[in-house]
């Protein structure tokens, strides 16, 4: 699967900032089909950082999202604030 295709949009709900705030993770909708060592190559490659960890949860409406945690010395606000969401 092409990096470029894995991510879809990240999320910003509040549930999302307060995981940014709390644990350091970027929330993101990512294709259906991929796997969580291609989310984690896909958000190293896009923003230039170092991915910790990477869970996955597939919505009731069929949505697949993906909770990134990111390294201490990565902070999550300022990879939002470069995307323009903060």
């Amino acid at each position: 699967m092409k990096l470029n295709s894995i991510i879809k949009y990240p999320l910003a709900t509040e549930k999302a900032i307060r995981f940014m705030d709390k644990d350091n993770k970027l929330v993101f909708v990512v294709d259906l089909k991929a796997k969580k060592d291609e989310i984690k190559k896909a958000v190293e490659s896009a923003f230039n950082v170092k991915v910790d960890t990477v869970n996955t949860f597939v919505t009731s409406t069929g949505e697949k999202r993906a909770y990134v945690k990111l390294s201490s010395n990565n902070p999550a606000i300022d990879v939002m604030t470069k995307m323009g969401l903060m």
